[in-house]
């Protein structure tokens, strides 16, 4: 199983707001995440707008590509785009830059 972290920026102005999008994802979305093998997925956030996701896959490449495959993501993308700082013109999913992992306690 591949463990991937990574670290985008929430705009400070919107943080209550990402907060409460992501208390109600939609149940297609969650299907969708499932489906494409995302497990064990954790967002943290700072009250600075860092945020860190975590999730587990057997393959991080295969599960960001099935998700792109699905219209639910797109839609997904789009809405959430607005709530994160320095995205370049990319979805917050292309965003997303896997941290290189130095020490694992199993």
């Amino acid at each position: 199983m591949q463990r991937v972290c990574f670290l985008l920026k929430v705009r400070e102005d919107r943080l209550d707001e990402y907060r409460e999008r992501h208390a109600a994802v939609w149940p297609e979305m969650l299907q969708a995440l499932s489906d494409t093998g995302w497990h064990n997925y954790s967002l943290f956030l700072r009250e600075d707008g860092l945020l860190v996701g975590y999730l587990e896959t057997e393959d991080f490449a295969a599960a960001q590509a099935g998700m792109e495959a699905t219209d639910v993501n797109a839609r997904w993308q789009a809405e959430m785009a607005p709530f994160f700082e320095s995205l370049d013109g990319a979805r917050p999913d292309e965003a997303m830059k896997p941290l290189t992992e130095v020490f694992h306690l199993a």
